[in-house]
């Protein structure tokens, strides 16, 4: 009897010594379902900027294949006065296929050059409708990058990197400010093509799932077919529909109550939740009838070669508007035929430029009458440019070492021009900008430092700019 007394009293004992450390674990893990039903309900919620911003989104406009500068933004008369000479050019491609350059044919621009606005900005007669507003332009002459191939170039302009899985750049932007909107995803792109990187292109990687990008739309399919796909219902009432995700929110938090650290969960979770929302308001932000006749027609959609890129720029208006972070419009394909890809017969960078003149053009024009371009960030670019000199007959090779990107609102200087390439547009000499200082400066817009803005994994701190990048505070007002 005594032996079972003194063993009650030692079992009591352990139990009130176990339940002594156990309220704290009891605690902590009330909290962290707490935190964990918070995170599903709002895991995009906006976060304030590490610094003063100057934007609070991005819309990226990608121009799959590489626009020659020489033959749109970059001007350069040599080209004309030395056209079919012989030159010596340090041929990037050539190097890295056959360890050897030499001379190559200098091959002039076939368009007319000339300058628009009070700021005098070249323009080629490609882009008649951006050149309009040249006066809100900024642009960056001095760019060069990673790569001298479609793939590795493009996904170093989306990820900072060419050979590891690393995440996009809206993913790292939405990591660091969340969205503005919680009914819709915080990183889009409309119409992504499936080749050169791929899905990679708007991957989250290793950073938590609910930061990768929404595609919507193929590149190989027409914008006016793009949808949300399920966005819609028309089986059950939406009274049904409440009870039905009411009842799944209820068996979700349980399970993350039981799993609150599990990433894939709490996003698989979030997204239905997300999904829910985005049934009560996504389908009117997809559709462009409620657009004023004027409105489409600033944008091309009224013409059949801009009407398809014309959607894509007017949805990306709708999104920035509605408070989406980081929107990408991609004039792009399936990589068969990369659009700006011109190795023979250069002259076709003109139907490339009819198709998106007049749509970017409208864009700038609508973001800057609706007050949106205060605080919207536009960025036009190629993962790379094209060479001065003649590829066969009458094209271009590819050209990593010099070409041109231009930004517009987002606080950067108007009218402006930073850096420059060599007397032929070869190769970036002064003011030059890695595609890793695009992505700091791009940050700082956005408030983020791009030193500061780190996720650490497997035993190592990431980020967007790797160990390099500086801001290029020239630009900004």
């Amino acid at each position: 009897m005594a032996d079972r007394l003194l063993e009650s009293v030692a079992t009591r004992r352990q139990l009130l010594r176990t339940a002594a450390c156990g309220f704290g674990s009891v605690a902590l893990a009330g909290l962290c379902s707490r935190q964990a039903q918070a995170d599903i309900a709002n895991p995009l919620a906006a976060r304030p900027p590490m610094l003063p911003a100057r934007a609070k989104r991005v819309i990226f406009i990608f121009m799959q294949g590489g626009p020659s500068q020489v033959d749109t933004f970059d001007y350069k008369p040599l080209l004309e006065k030395r056209h079919g000479e012989k030159l010596a050019f340090r041929n990037a491609r050539k190097l890295a296929k056959t360890g050897m350059s030499g001379e190559e044919t200098v091959m002039k621009s076939p368009w007319k050059f000339r300058q628009y606005g009070e700021c005098g900005q070249w323009v080629s007669e490609l882009f008649p409708e951006i050149a309009r507003h040249v006066d809100k332009l900024c642009f960056l002459h001095g760019l060069h990058t990673n790569g001298v191939a479609h793939g590795p170039s493009t996904l170093f302009l989306h990820t900072g990197a060419t050979n590891l899985v690393r995440p996009s750049v809206g993913s790292w932007i939405t990591y660091g400010l969340g969205s503005e909107n919680q009914n819709l995803p915080g990183f889009i792109t409309i119409s992504p093509s499936s080749a050169n990187g791929g899905p990679r292109n708007y991957a989250n990687a290793f950073l938590p799932a609910h930061y990768q990008g929404t595609a919507i739309g193929q590149a190989e399919r027409p914008t006016r077919e793009a949808r949300i796909r399920h966005i819609a219902n028309g089986q059950l009432s939406d009274d049904v529909q409440r009870k039905q995700f009411e009842l799944l929110r209820g068996l979700n938090r349980e399970q993350v109550a039981l799993k609150p650290a599990d990433d894939e969960l709490n996003a698989v979770l979030s997204s239905y939740e997300l999904a829910w929302r985005m049934q009560q308001f996504a389908p009117g932000l997809m559709d462009l009838s409620e657009e004023t006749r004027a409105t489409q027609q600033l944008y091309g959609i009224d013409q059949k070669e801009t009407e398809d890129f014309g959607r894509q720029c007017l949805l990306a208006r709708r999104m920035a508007e509605s408070g989406v972070r980081y929107i990408q419009v991609n004039y792009a394909d399936n990589g068969s035929n990369p659009r700006w890809d011109q190795h023979s017969k250069i002259e076709r960078h003109e139907g490339h430029a009819r198709a998106t003149d007049k749509p970017v053009a409208g864009l700038i024009a609508d973001l800057a009458a609706r007050g949106l371009l205060e605080d919207t960030l536009v960025w036009w670019g190629g993962e790379f440019g094209r060479n001065p000199f003649a590829q066969g007959a009458d094209g271009r090779d590819h050209n990593p070492k010099g070409f041109t990107h231009f930004l517009v609102g987002g606080g950067t200087k108007q009218g402006f021009a930073f850096g420059e390439t060599d007397e032929f547009g070869h190769e970036a000499i002064a003011g030059k900008v890695h595609m890793h200082d695009m992505h700091a400066t791009i940050l700082h817009a956005l408030g983020l430092d791009h030193e500061q803005l780190t996720y650490r994994y497997a035993g190592r701190d990431f980020r967007l700019t790797d160990v390099e990048g500086r801001v290029v505070h020239d630009i900004f007002a």
